[in-house]
C-alpha cells in the first residue's frame, strides 16, 4: 500500500528530481514550501517555514517517511532540529532520510559545521534513519568557477580539490534510500574524478572561450589545512559516473563564447 512521503526542500534541484521517482514508485508525496502550490500528480504542497515551525505539525499527520532536503548557507541545525522534534510529536515517522555533506565534521567552515550538527540531531532523535553525505554537485561547481571568472584577475586558491557528482544521480541514490529500510549512515557519494580548483577553472574557461590572468593564493589556517589533506572528499567509495567534463558540455553556458579576454 502507498504512503504519504515528507519531502523538505522538494522544489530544489535535486528534490525536484527525487519527487518524480517517488511518485513513480507510487507513493503520495507532501512537499513543504514555502509558499501555497496547487497540488497535481499526487504531489501536495504544503506551506511551512522550517525555521519558525509554523504549520510543521499539520504538515506531518499521518507521514511515515520524511525526506529531508532542505538547506541553505544558514540555520540547517535549526530547520533539522524544528523537523525533528514535530516528527517525535507526530509519532507516525519510522524513517528519516536526510542529506549531508562531505567532510560535514571534518571542513572547519560554519556550513559544514551545521551539516555536523544537523546529523547529530537526526541521530539522537530515536527516530530510524539513514543519512547520505554528497560531494557537491556539478551545478555548485559551475556556480562557483562562473562567480571567480567574473573579473579579468581570476583568484586561484591553491591545495583545493574538489569530486564534483551529478545532481541526478544523487537524487536517484535518495530515492532509493528513502523506499529502503533505515539504513544508519551510508557510504558517501562523490563524483568519478577529483578536480584541482584550477582544473575546474580552467575547464570553464576553454568551454566559454575565455582567457584569464591567474592570481595564486594561498589559503590559510585550519581551512586550507582541511582541504590540502582531503577532507572534502571520499575514496575507495562507490562514485557517481557523470563527470565535470560531461556535464560542461551539456550545459548552454548563459556565458557568450569570446566574451573577455
Amino acid at each position: 500500500m502507498s504512503s504519504t512521503i515528507l519531502v523538505t526542500g522538494g522544489t530544489g534541484l535535486v528534490g525536484s528530481q527525487v519527487v518524480p521517482l517517488l511518485r513513480q514508485a507510487g507513493h503520495r508525496i507532501r512537499v513543504l514550501s514555502r509558499h501555497d502550490r496547487e497540488p497535481g500528480d499526487g504531489v501536495e504542497y504544503v506551506a511551512v517555514d522550517l525555521m519558525t515551525r509554523g504549520g510543521l505539525d499539520e504538515a506531518l499527520d499521518g507521514v511515515r517517511i520524511v525526506l529531508h532536503l532542505a538547506g541553505g548557507p544558514k540555520g540547517d541545525d535549526v530547520s533539522t532540529r524544528n523537523l525533528v522534534q514535530a516528527a517525535q510529536r507526530a509519532g507516525s515517522v519510522e524513517h528519516l532520510v536526510l542529506i549531508s555533506v562531505i567532510g560535514a565534521d571534518t571542513v572547519p567552515i560554519g556550513y559544514f559545521a551545521r551539516k555536523a550538527e544537523a546529523e547529530r540531531i537526526v541521530v539522537a532523535s530515536g527516530i530510524p534513519y539513514t543519512i547520505l553525505r554528497a560531494a557537491q554537485f556539478h551545478d555548485l561547481a559551475l556556480k562557483t568557477v562562473r562567480a571567480m571568472t567574473a573579473t579579468p584577475i581570476l583568484p586561484a586558491p591553491g591545495g583545493i580539490r574538489w569530486q564534483p557528482v551529478a545532481s541526478r544521480e544523487v537524487a536517484a541514490r535518495l530515492a532509493e534510500l528513502t523506499l529502503g529500510n533505515a539504513a544508519g549512515r551510508v557510504p558517501d557519494l562523490a563524483g568519478p574524478r577529483i578536480y584541482t580548483l584550477e582544473e575546474l577553472q580552467r575547464s570553464y574557461l576553454a568551454a566559454v572561450g575565455k582567457h584569464r590572468v591567474r592570481l595564486p593564493i594561498h589559503v590559510p589556517g585550519k581551512v586550507g589545512k582541511a582541504y590540502r589533506s582531503g577532507a572534502n572528499l571520499t575514496l575507495g567509495a562507490p562514485t557517481g559516473s557523470d563527470t565535470w567534463e560531461h556535464f560542461l558540455s551539456a550545459q548552454a553556458c548563459a556565458d557568450p563564447p569570446g566574451g573577455g579576454s
